[in-house]
């Protein structure tokens, strides 16, 4: 019997600074650079009356600056060595009174009422953390997010792009993104192993009324093999099964005969050729090329229930989590 092996444990490399030590594993760089801090700030154009969530605050540098400028910061730090000196920062000043602490997982929790949120992120939640950004309700005014180079060029990239993907047009359906400015790793402590960028996202309000299930069903089989054409990718044979699957239950749900000789594959080949997809390649096609595919006659991207269901608009539907990989599915 072989023996197992033991998986391989994700690196973990420690800093001291400042009397702290700094768990880098987790994602804990503080961005020590003040001319940075006050940049990010500028970007955020904060306002007297301003409520702010801030998301790994380490130990206050973007907070203390922050709390001169607004009504409120509302810091979520997962380290209570990190909490302790933020509290000490702030203590007997009168910046005390405008500072809330949330001490705990920040994606699982609910987030509060915000109007503006800064933050230095680990980058180890950026995906998730977007995720859960986007379906905050009510609206917030902007974010000014602090991003792996590589991630923030994939949520701003365009089609034609290398970087164009899933992640790419989901953010940019519900967002206007835009790439700030690039930040080098010796203005962080520990410095990172990459580079940085900071990120401004604007959440569009109110959002595109398409259906999300069918919107994330499409893109899903889009983006399997983005440099295929749609005509390609159509052809799988477990896309086949689910679009056949879903126009059954949408005839039986309508009472609706289906012909005897009916083949799913005919079907989707000559809606894509009579529509002029058939040669569209996910990789250069722009959100309303998708938009226009979610009405293509008869076809049903997501899993159909053999229940009738309501038409769930976008951002209606609750934040779903894999159950078997526990990761967010928006953005893979």
């Amino acid at each position: 019997m072989p023996k197992a092996r033991a998986g391989k444990r994700p690196e973990r490399r420690e800093g001291r600074a400042g009397g702290i030590l700094f768990n880098t594993g987790a994602g804990q760089h503080i961005l020590k650079n003040p001319l940075v801090v006050n940049s990010i700030i500028d970007k955020a154009a904060l306002r007297r009356t301003d409520v702010v969530l801030e998301v790994g605050p380490g130990t206050g540098n973007l907070t203390v600056k922050m709390l001169e400028k607004v009504k409120k910061v509302i810091a979520c730090e997962i380290d209570p060595r990190l909490v302790g000196e933020l509290q000490k920062r702030v203590q007997g000043t009168c910046l005390a009174n405008k500072l809330e602490i949330k001490v705990g997982d920040v994606l699982k929790t609910d987030l509060p009422f915000f109007d503006a949120c800064v933050a230095n992120l680990p980058y180890q939640i950026s995906s998730p953390f977007v995720f859960k950004l986007l379906l905050h309700r009510p609206f917030f005014r902007c974010a000014i997010l602090m991003f792996q180079r590589e991630f923030a060029l994939r949520l701003v990239a365009k089609p034609g792009s290398k970087l164009y993907c899933r992640l790419s047009i989901n953010t940019q359906l519900l967002a206007r993104v835009d790439h700030l400015m690039k930040v080098g790793k010796n203005n962080f402590r520990p410095p990172p192993k990459v580079e940085s960028s900071v990120v401004r996202i604007e959440p569009k309000n109110p959002p595109p009324p398409i259906n999300f299930q069918e919107w994330d069903g499409l893109v899903r089989i889009a983006f399997v093999r983005k440099n295929k054409t749609l005509s390609a990718a159509f052809k799988s044979s477990a896309v086949e099964q689910l679009l056949d699957h879903n126009y059954r239950i949408h005839c039986s749900l309508h009472n609706t005969e289906i012909p005897e000789n009916f083949k799913i594959a005919e079907k989707i080949q000559t809606v894509l050729k009579d529509t002029g997809y058939s040669d569209k390649r996910a990789r250069s096609m722009d959100i309303d090329d998708f938009i226009r595919c979610l009405c293509l006659s008869f076809l049903w991207y997501y899993q159909h229930s053999s229940k009738p269901v309501s038409n769930l608009l976008l951002f209606e539907t609750p934040l779903s989590v894999s159950p078997k990989t526990k990761e967010f599915t928006l953005w893979a």
